[in-house]
Parts: structure tokens; sequence; C-alpha cells
């Protein structure tokens, strides 16, 4: 059956109807989308979606509300947003829309259930706290989105529909950028494995380019590494390991000595002609050659272990 209509409520919008217009607009360009409390437009038809609206969940009429009592839980009895919904129903497509290979398509719809769409599950239905996001509360995606809806003294009959539309672009870049995130990963996964395996237990990963490898290394339990090295365009990069996703602290961190210096400072500080740069923070460094970043790299290991 084709879709011809996707209705959700007018008024004032959250995060969880706005994602699911994002994911449902990809699937179906073509049907017509509609904001009404109107009960004509939010109950059953043939060709039609309604979400965040209606008091009412039925996949197979097409209905995908969470206000209503019983609301639909999570198996784990955490409670679904229209979100969460739309995307146990469709996210595997949207994800297939995006080109997202085959053999990543659960992986990916389970990680991003998992950081994405659960959170705004629960902060919709006041499961979690915005400020568990601390002093980036405000940065949060749903907080971002809320504040563009008009303000109390900007009037006229289309003011929240147009800033629907706005928060609709945002919502898009976002999850469409999540996507291309971990596809990115999972591609890089077999390459960083097969690279750990190559290293074998020597202490620096080579890598052929910059590539997330991170969720690789701990993948393949290789908690002896401490340092990546990459080529770049025209230079090579030293890179520290984090000791997880959560953190910014290293494995290792580079020599304190090499701290913000560049060129012939850092050449005289490391003892390695090319040497370019150093971070202040000590987690990046960069040389001219693949000699010289792994000359840097064994003075780096043998600082750590010393």
């Amino acid at each position: 059956m084709t879709l011809t209509e996707l209705v959700t409520h007018s008024g004032g919008f959250h995060a969880d109807e706005i994602l699911s217009t994002v994911v449902l607009s990809r699937l179906h360009p073509d049907a017509r989308r509609l904001r009404s409390r109107d009960p004509a437009l939010t109950s059953a038809a043939p060709g039609r979606i309604v979400y965040d609206v209606g008091r009412a969940y039925d996949a197979t009429a097409g209905l995908f509300d969470h206000h209503q009592k019983p609301a639909p839980l999570r198996p784990d009895g955490a409670p679904y947003s229209s979100f969460g919904l739309i995307w146990h129903h469709f996210g595997t497509d949207y994800l297939r829309a995006l080109a997202v290979p085959e053999a990543d398509l659960a992986a990916l719809h389970a990680q991003l259930d998992n950081s994405l769409v659960r959170p705004i599950d629960l902060m919709d239905n006041g499961a979690l706290d915005p400020s568990a996001a601390g002093p980036l509360a405000a940065l949060t995606l749903p907080a971002l989105l809320e504040r563009m809806k008009p303000a109390f003294d900007v009037g006229g009959p289309d003011a929240e529909d147009a800033a629907f539309e706005k928060a609709l672009g945002l919502a898009r870049t976002v999850l469409e950028a999540s996507v291309a995130t971990l596809a990115a990963r999972a591609r890089a996964e077999g390459r960083v494995l097969a690279a750990i395996a190559e290293t074998g237990t020597g202490r620096v990963l080579e890598l052929p380019q910059g590539m997330p490898h991170l969720s690789a290394i701990e993948k393949a339990g290789a908690d002896h590494l401490l340092f990546v090295v990459h080529p770049r365009d025209g230079d090579w990069a030293l890179n520290t390991i984090r000791k997880s996703a959560g953190t910014f602290d290293s494995r290792a961190d580079l020599p304190a000595a090499w701290a913000g210096l560049t060129d012939t400072a850092l050449e005289q500080a490391s003892g390695v002609p090319g040497a370019r740069f150093c971070h202040n923070a000590r987690f990046i460094a960069v040389a001219a050659t693949r000699e010289a970043v792994m000359a840097l790299a064994e003075k780096a290991v043998a600082e750590a272990e010393a």
C-alpha cells in the first residue's frame, strides 16, 4: 500500500515527533505531511501513518502514539515515545534507505536505538531528567530542538509550522550524521582488526589512513596498544588511544617535554628530525615522514613504559 499522508499533532513540538518525521519522510518523500489534532485526520485511514497523536498504538493500522493508557513499553519496561515506536518498526528500512550495508543493519539499528532513540524516549516521558547531561544539558538535541519553537510573542497562524520545518532540518542533519558516523565505524572495523593482527604484541598500531579505531581495539581486546600512527595529507600523525569512548583520558600520554612545541623546538626536545607539532594536551603529534613519526612513537612508548 502506498502511503500518502504522514500525520502528527499541531502546536508545540518535541524531539520525538520531529525525529519520527525525519525517518518517515525519508521513506515516503512524496507523502503529504500534516500537523493537526482533528480526529478525522488523527485516526486510522488507508495510506496514512499517525504518530505522537491519536492515543492509540496499532502498527497494522498505522497508529503510533504513546500518550494513552496503558502506554506502550519496551521489553524491559522502559516507555516508548513516538520516535521509539517509529524506530522499532521503520528504523531498519530507514538505514537501508541511507545505503547502510545489509550486514551492518542490525548492529547499527541497535546502536542508534541505545545511544539516541532510547534517551529521547525516556526524556519525552519524564523518565530521564535533562540534568543528567550535566553542564551540557542545554546542548542536547531535545533542548536544541525545543529552542527552535517560536517565541511566545511571535504570532501568526503559520509560526509553529514554520518553526517545525526549521527544527526538522536540524534533526535530519543530526540523525543522518549519526548514521554516517556509525556506518564509517563499521566499515573501518575490519581494517583495524587486520592491522591489530599484523601488529602482534607491538605497542604502536599503524593504520593506512585516519579512521575510527577505538571500538575495534576494544573488540580485539588489544590492551597492549598505546598509540596509533597513520598518514595524513602531506604528513603523519601520532595519536594516543583513549581508555574508553566516554573519556578523554589516554592509555598513555605523549611526553610532557613535547607539549605545545613545534618544528625546531620539537625536533630538539624529541631528538627526531622532522617532528613538527605536539598538542599542549599531549594527545596528538605530527611529523613530516613515516620514519619521523615512528621514531616519535618509539620514544613515546619508551617513556610510557619507564
